[in-house]
């Protein structure tokens, strides 16, 4: 099973700050400073409602109905997720359309404004090997899940329930 980060929607107070760390972890240089309307492109969305809001993300699917959908193989399965093989998307959006969780969109190519490639979250890595989103979230909303502790947290659960 691979990695993925998962938001707790209970938690979750829609301050948008795991979209500017996830922006800023991609950014050139990594400085707000250098962030404009243009270049500011989280790959995770904070989604609001009446009742409750929470962030978007890919869940890294096993066997990525994204990846197959992908006709140029921009999405790969590589190690314990979905990454991006930059330069390849075509921006046919056959991959929005696929992908279940509503996780990938399309942006402007910043070298290129008249094309558009695909974006989503790519577990990226800060310092204390976390992801950004998961390392500024006030709440702690935002959590890294690692398939096999899942694997091992939902067999416990069922051991649990069985015995009552």
């Amino acid at each position: 099973m691979n990695d993925f980060v998962v938001a707790d929607p209970g938690r979750c107070i829609g301050c948008r700050t795991c979209e500017i760390a996830c922006a800023l972890a991609h950014s050139k240089d990594g400085a707000l400073s250098s962030l404009t309307a243009e270049s500011f492109v989280a790959r995770l969305k904070v989604v609001k409602t009446a009742r409750v809001t929470t962030p978007i993300q890919c869940r890294h699917c096993e066997n990525a109905p994204c990846v197959k959908a992908c006709t140029k193989a921009a999405l790969v399965q590589s190690g314990d997720s979905v990454q991006v093989v930059e330069g390849v998307c075509i921006g046919c959006k056959e991959c929005v359309m696929a992908c279940p969780y509503g996780a990938i969109e399309l942006c402007a190519d910043n070298d290129d404004a008249k094309t558009v490639k695909v974006i989503k979250c790519d577990l990226c890595k800060t310092s204390d090997g976390s992801p950004a989103c998961v390392k500024v979230c006030p709440t702690k909303a935002i959590n890294e899940i690692h398939g096999y502790d899942l694997i091992e947290e939902i067999k416990n659960k069922r051991i649990r329930a069985a015995l009552g």
